[in-house]
């Protein structure tokens, strides 16, 4: 099973006003206040996630791309950083948050109901819709059957191994790569796979933490990619867990 994080035919529809991006940061939680996050298992283009359905399972050897995946990654600290349950995450200039709002109230229960779970942490798109930012945070434990709670995204399995959650069967793998950040309480471990399926292209970039796994991808059309993919590329790879 793969997490397919597809276009859909259209571009999204986007709020009339553009995200206010001198917005003041909100304080960074702390250590002890720590939220997690993790992945739905379906499949993966953009992260408009569908149902999960069984794939043949894709190529985990990297194809020849016409260019090295991470040839480029732009400096985003002058983006605006959105801060989420748990992650944050650079934007690029002139994104617009196209949060739907009952993504803002789902994870809230009524009355004992249950909580609907959020499709979305979080979603940003360029003003044409056609590039997209998003960010989910699902259960490990839907990614991979398991009794224990998965601490970091190597109990997921290899990059290789992981690699049949993530990347959709029938996609073109440009990169996979291991990234370890240093944090205070010593190195975070993040998976990156750079793809392509159905004339997109995507940047996806994971992490676990405490049970829970958080996903960011960065989409667009394959043709926008030599344009573009340096900006989207960097957006994925900005994600924080905090």
């Amino acid at each position: 099973m793969a997490i397919l994080l597809s276009l859909p035919p259209h571009p999204p529809h986007l709020p009339q006003k553009p995200i206010n991006l001198t917005t003041p940061k909100p304080t960074i939680p702390t250590t002890s206040s720590k939220r997690l996050f993790l992945l739905k298992t379906t499949s993966l283009c953009l992260i408009s996630l569908t149902p999960p359905y069984p794939i043949a399972h894709s190529s985990t050897q990297p194809s020849q791309p016409p260019k090295p995946a991470l040839s480029g990654i732009a400096n985003t600290k002058s983006w605006f950083q959105f801060y989420g349950d748990g992650f944050a995450i650079r934007v690029p200039p002139e994104f617009q948050d196209i949060m739907e709002p009952e993504d803002y109230s789902a994870g809230l229960s009524l009355y004992g109901d249950k909580a609907k779970p959020k499709t979305f942490a979080a979603r940003f798109a360029s003003l044409d819709g056609y590039e997209v930012l998003s960010v989910v945070i699902r259960p490990s434990n839907q990614l991979k059957i398991t009794f224990l709670e998965a601490k970091d995204i190597t109990d997921l399995g290899s990059l290789k191994e992981a690699s049949k959650i993530f990347v959709p069967g029938g996609s073109t793998l440009y990169s996979a790569r291991t990234i370890k950040i240093k944090e205070e309480e010593g190195l975070r471990t993040y998976y990156f796979y750079e793809f392509g399926r159905d004339a997109q292209h995507v940047a996806l970039m994971a992490a676990v933490n405490g049970g829970k796994a958080i996903i960011a991808g960065a989409t667009a059309p394959q043709s926008r990619w030599e344009d573009h993919g340096v900006k989207l590329r960097s957006a994925a790879i900005s994600l924080t867990v905090l």
